[in-house]
């Protein structure tokens, strides 16, 4: 009931075919981080959502490597910190719609920062799998931006055996484990392909220059 009341507390409705991203760079070394990881599961049930968990490189050096770091989830870490004028990177940080950021087990900054996003327009983004390729469809809009095709893993449960969480099982939902650019968007209706990228799920951002986050899409399964 807690959960769920939470839940609740942490949701308000989107706009029609809106579907905001929420970002956690958290790392299985950071004894900061469960409670982040559990929030994150919370937000993940929600349809209009899109919770990813993005695991940084830089706490592998301290007692236990996270086996699902990323080069790239602290490449796009430090490019969030650039655009959001942040002197430095840490865990766990939340990043909503590319544009808010917060400590990620921090309720009411995370709240606030998903109704801010929710009453933003989107572009309409679309991505289905024919043929074994992946087709992003791109609907016209103002501006410009990139579209980055993300792969995830639904579910990890990891006992950990060393470092500040040693002893403990974390329990994390949508595991990053691959992400990179498909192609630019100018603003006009575009269809670019794709190879699969590895993860059980397949979504696609569409992300301005300033981080923002225009538009989203998952692959269902």
């Amino acid at each position: 009931m807690r959960a769920l009341v939470l839940w609740m507390m942490l949701t308000t409705p989107a706009l029609a075919g809106q579907l905001t991203v929420v970002e956690l760079f958290t790392s299985q070394g950071c004894s900061s981080c469960p409670p982040a990881d559990a929030l994150l599961t919370e937000l993940a049930a929600d349809p209009a959502l899109l919770a990813l968990d993005f695991h940084v490189t830089y706490w592998d050096r301290l007692g236990w490597k996270d086996p699902f770091s990323l080069p790239a989830a602290t490449d796009r870490q430090r490019h969030y910190a650039s655009h959001l004028g942040l002197d430095t990177i840490y865990t766990p940080q939340m990043v909503v719609g590319g544009r808010r950021e917060m400590v990620g087990s921090d309720r009411g900054a995370v709240r606030a920062a998903l109704t801010a996003a929710r009453q933003e327009p989107e572009v309409f983004v679309r991505i289905q799998e024919q043929a074994g390729r992946i087709v992003v469809d791109v609907g016209p809009g103002p501006g410009a931006a990139t579209l980055v095709l993300v792969g995830y893993d639904t579910r990890h449960d990891t006992p950990i055996h060393a470092g500040e969480n040693g002893g403990r099982t974390l329990h994390e939902v949508n595991v990053v484990r691959a992400v990179a650019p498909v192609g630019p968007w100018t603003g006009a209706a575009v269809t670019l392909t794709a190879s699969r990228p590895p993860g059980e799920r397949v979504a696609v951002l569409l992300q301005g220059a300033d981080g923002h986050i225009m538009g989203a899409g998952v692959l269902q399964p």
